[in-house]
């Protein structure tokens, strides 16, 4: 994997890239040993999704009920524009496998299209995993676009109690500083 990485960087050949990386998923046993194999080898490049995503197809394939393999390869596919559509699907299989699965949940979250959904499922997930303060932040910007978008009081009173409870945590003077500013802004609106 190092090689066809290495050799990637110089050339940007994405169909040579992916030809290797089809050669090299092809000469892995088709078990969930050999899914173990790809995932310890693409792991260093996890980040890179033209080399994640196309392992983690072939991972998937092998085996099916692989939380973290599901959420890497439905990572890749957001971060690639594959759409929420797909995201979504594959997500759900992961929370399907894994309901304590936190990651899932965060994309799960992400591909609701509406904003007034999106907010739903934040919520869901907060209720999930209370001390997830990244799924209270999101639940607070989409309750914020939600409050904007339909002049709607519960939702402004959402992102209110939100703000507030992550500024009543927050351990940094960045942090305390953007979110008195967010709050400023929305108690604006209030009155």
């Amino acid at each position: 994997m190092a090689a066809i990485v290495k050799e990637y960087r110089s050339d940007a050949d994405i169909p040579k890239l992916l030809a290797r990386l089809d050669a090299v998923c092809a000469d892995t046993p088709a078990t969930a040993d050999g899914a173990a194999e790809l995932i310890a080898a693409v792991e260093p490049y996890r980040e890179m999704h033209e080399v994640a995503g196309p392992v983690y197809e072939r991972v998937v394939e092998r085996d099916p009920d692989n939380a973290a393999a599901l959420v890497a390869l439905a990572n890749a596919y957001w971060l690639t524009g594959r759409g929420p559509d797909v995201v979504g699907d594959i997500a759900g299989r992961a929370l399907a496998a894994d309901p304590a699965n936190r990651a899932a949940w965060h994309l799960w979250a992400l591909t609701e299209s509406s904003p007034r959904g999106r907010m739903s499922r934040w919520q869901q997930v907060t209720t999930r995993f209370p001390d997830d303060k990244l799924a209270h932040a999101a639940l607070a910007d989409n309750a914020t676009s939600v409050a904007s978008a339909e002049n709607d009081p519960v939702a402004l009173k959402l992102a209110l109690g939100t703000y507030e409870m992550l500024l009543a945590d927050a351990s940094s003077d960045d942090e305390r500083r953007a979110l008195a500013s967010a709050l400023g802004t929305l108690r604006k609106w209030k009155s």
